[in-house]
């Protein structure tokens, strides 16, 4: 009888355990930049166990430089391991650190270029210099050695270790949310409803995929994608495309990438200001992006590629400079592969907050960035998901999945999914995340993506009210600025002549002290007109021998501290034209196809007759309010209820005290 496999998590622990043997010389943030690349190499060392005499022997046999092909040949994978030396016998002859160094030096020089580079990027050599200083080495190699089981995990479950280490390490050092990893069951979901309307497409003869994550992390999405495409044809050619920030995360990317034999191109950099894949096209797109993470260090790489329009990838716009949700969506965009003839198109789906749905006024970054993706058609839904899903959030999160090839009878539409309800919840938090999908909750949300023109459409269907179906210029409007007359009346107080005496345009005015001086006498005194007002005032100057300001800077400061905003005084007018009142100056967002001016007639002007419309401010916009779409008014309890329920708390409380001071 075979004994089951270790688990993830018993995997996890124990490699965390080796920071019992770190505390005092390290840091608690400076765990992982050992943790991780010992675990990394020594999943590769239990992996080649099998074929590592036949790479040594074929490797002391070959005479030629160029022999890394015959070697990978030999290993039966695209690496291998050259050296004598193992992870047996790094630490075994000798409890001295220099000499365990040496071995181990020994041994990461023995592996083939590709694994050498990934362990570069965790700058291993400084680690084991350290650690052989503290007299660590020693103690970690043989921890290490002791973990027999790190080739008998599957890809998928190696990722849950790596991530759930990422997540402990990225913890301790306070990182910035979203930066990390996405649960499996929601990559499950995503890529489920990526690929839903395409199962029959998939499962052709000769299907050759490529897939693209612009932040992927540790690659889970990646390999996700290729199990479920997998899954429906075992025969399908699949190439899986990412580039990562975080060199750590590549690196566990690309070897998860080398045990799998994945045919894959995993490149390290920012997507924003180095896209190495510019000019790449490809099939899907899936992406869990930082939320609300500032993309100021790469500000002007970013303005430069905008001011090229839609030649290059940010054309439509930029959002604020605190979140680049919408660059990483219109990257992705621009790598849409294109519908020309019986060419496929592609589908992409990437997470969000609920920010892309409506941060940004009309004709801001973000609204003309919406604007462009629904006036081009390209999204097919939002699904609305559990708050406290994520490891590190509790927030809200959205799917936004789009395509450049929606069917028929989507076209002009936009499916919102409400799946908010559909969580269970978890035995043990992990961080922040309290609540899981289920696989039966996954199944039943693609049917209800698959099927929701159908649900929308009938009445009766019990989740009706979790699916809408809009067109896409419903989330269009007119923002109009609606402007009221300025009414004034004119007074002389005590506050007037301070605000005189303080107007910082009247400061080089030679007659001000003279003039705050003669309208002393005129304190009390109002004027409801400013032609009343104008004569008295310059009969009071006069009197004084002062007089009123002579340029119109000095005259406006003037008219400034005399006027006060009454509903009841004087509209004041320019060229014949009322003038705005900036301070009733209000807004209104009209339905994209309906005439502001019947609007305007409809739900203002019966409110406030003297409002107008200042068209030359009219801008257009677009939002998606998805909360407001499935808003459900709760009305309040019965007052008798909560009455009745205080007067009991009440009744307990003083049982409560009397028990007290019995």
């Amino acid at each position: 009888m075979t004994s089951p496999g270790p688990s993830h998590s018993k995997m996890a622990a124990d490699i965390w355990s080796v920071a019992d043997l770190l505390r005092g010389d390290y840091r608690r943030h400076e765990y992982g930049g050992v943790i991780l690349p010992f675990t990394l190499m020594r999943r590769l060392d239990a992996v080649i166990a099998d074929t590592r005499q036949e790479v040594r022997d074929r490797d002391a046999s070959l005479t030629i430089t160029n022999k890394q092909r015959l070697l990978e040949i030999a290993a039966g994978r695209p690496f291998y391991n050259v050296s004598r030396q193992d992870f047996a016998t790094i630490a075994s002859d000798s409890t001295n650190q220099s000499v365990v160094a040496k071995n181990l030096r020994d041994y990461v020089n023995g592996f083939s270029p590709n694994v050498r580079e990934v362990l570069e990027r965790f700058r291993f050599d400084e680690t084991i210099g350290r650690l052989a200083s503290a007299k660590l080495l020693y103690l970690v190699v043989g921890k290490f050695a002791t973990m027999h089981d790190l080739d008998q995990l599957e890809p998928h479950d190696m990722g849950y270790v790596f991530e759930h280490l990422i997540r402990k390490f990225a913890e301790d050092s306070n990182e910035t949310a979203g930066e990390h990893f996405t649960p499996r069951e929601v990559i499950k979901l995503m890529v489920n409803l990526l690929v839903a309307p395409d199962e029959d497409i998939v499962a052709g003869p000769g299907q050759v995929i490529n897939i693209y994550d612009p932040a992927c992390g540790t690659g889970g999405m990646l390999t996700t994608a290729e199990d479920h495409l997998k899954s429906l044809n075992p025969d399908t050619q699949i190439f899986l495309y990412g580039q990562e920030l975080n060199p750590e995360s590549w690196a566990i990317c690309q070897a998860e990438m080398l045990l799998r034999g994945q045919q894959s191109e995993i490149k390290l950099g920012n997507s924003f200001s180095e896209d190495r894949f510019a000019g790449r096209r490809f099939d899907y797109m899936l992406a869990n992006p930082p939320f609300g993470v500032e993309w100021k260090k790469v500000k002007d790489e970013v303005d430069r590629e905008a001011e090229l329009g839609y030649a290059g990838r940010f054309g439509a716009g930029l959002p604020r400079i605190n979140d680049g949700s919408f660059l990483f969506l219109q990257n992705m965009i621009s790598k849409m592969e294109r519908v020309e003839g019986k060419v496929k198109g592609a589908r992409l789906a990437i997470v969000f907050n609920g920010s892309p749905l409506f941060t940004g006024a009309a004709e801001s970054g973000e609204s003309n960035i919406r604007r462009w993706i629904l006036e081009n058609d390209w999204l097919e839904g939002i699904v609305a998901l559990p708050d406290q899903l994520f490891y590190n959030t509790g927030i809200s999160t959205y799917f936004w999945i789009l395509s450049n090839r929606k069917p028929a009878k989507l076209a002009g539409k936009v499916i919102l999914l409400d799946a908010r309800d559909q969580w269970v919840k978890m035995r043990k938090s992990l961080g922040d995340k309290r609540k899981l999908i289920s696989d039966k909750q996954i199944d039943h949300i693609t049917k209800l993506y698959e099927r929701a023109l159908e649900v929308a459409g009938d009445p009766a269907h019990p989740d009706h009210g979790k699916v809408k179906i809009f067109g896409t210029r419903d989330f269009g409007y007119h923002r109009i600025t609606v402007e009221r007359p300025l009414k004034q009346r004119f007074e002389i107080t005590e506050d007037t002549l301070l605000a005189l005496t303080e107007a910082k345009a009247l400061a080089k005015w030679d007659g001000r002290e003279k003039l705050v001086e003669a309208l002393r006498g005129a304190i009390g005194s109002v004027w409801w007109t400013k032609d009343e007002a104008t004569a008295e005032l310059l009969t009071a100057a006069m009197a004084g021998g002062a007089s009123l300001p002579g340029t119109a800077a000095h005259l406006k400061a003037f008219w400034n501290a005399v006027a006060v905003s009454d509903p009841a005084g004087e509209v004041q007018l320019h060229k014949g034209k009322p003038i705005p009142d900036p301070d009733l100056r209000d807004f209104e967002n009209v339905p994209l196809d309906e005439d502001i001016h019947t609007y305007f007639a409809r739900e203002v002007t019966p409110h406030v007759p003297d409002a107008w419309i200042d068209e030359d401010k009219t801008k257009t916009g677009y939002e998606i309010p998805f909360t407001r779409h499935f808003y459900v008014y709760t009305p309040p309890r019965p007052l008798a209820e909560i009455d009745a329920e205080l007067k009991d708390l009440e009744a307990q409380i003083q049982k409560l005290l009397g028990e007290v001071t019995a």
